[in-house]
């Protein structure tokens, strides 16, 4: 009788294999036994999507330089004061501000005309978790 090693994986919605697939040792004579995986993520795939995001938005230098700057300056500060800041256009930053509060490290507040940012320090010490959750 062959024996031969096959895993079957569901796929998700977006047709993507979900983890954590079930090894199945099918017999030919048509017999299936399943078998626990030796080695599972400690991560869900919904999870490491999520920290991918938070992960990816601090992957950038002039991301960091904008928390960094948010950071020093306690409180709120205008987006017009944070373009100042750079040596890059209006769109470009509130493009990189758009990726940070996406990721939820920054949020703003709108007063009048002016959006006004800030560091979501929770969501920064989310992100140390995550990164020492890895050692």
């Amino acid at each position: 009788m062959a024996i031969s090693h096959q895993k079957h994986t569901s796929a998700s919605a977006s047709g993507a294999p979900a983890t954590g697939g079930v090894n199945v040792l099918s017999r030919s004579a048509g017999a299936a036994v399943a078998v626990a995986p030796k080695f599972v993520p400690a991560l869900s795939e919904e999870q490491a999507v999520g920290h991918a995001r938070l992960l990816k938005a601090l992957a950038d230098p002039t991301r960091l330089r904008i928390l960094s700057l948010l950071s020093r300056y306690e409180g709120e500060v205008c987006v017009f004061e944070i373009v100042e800041s750079f040596t890059l256009e209006q769109p470009t930053i509130s493009h990189h501000l758009r990726i940070l509060r996406d990721a939820g490290l920054v949020d703003c507040r709108k007063k009048g005309l002016w959006a006004y940012y800030y560091v979501r320090r929770e969501a920064l010490n989310h992100a140390r978790e995550v990164i020492g959750s890895l050692t």
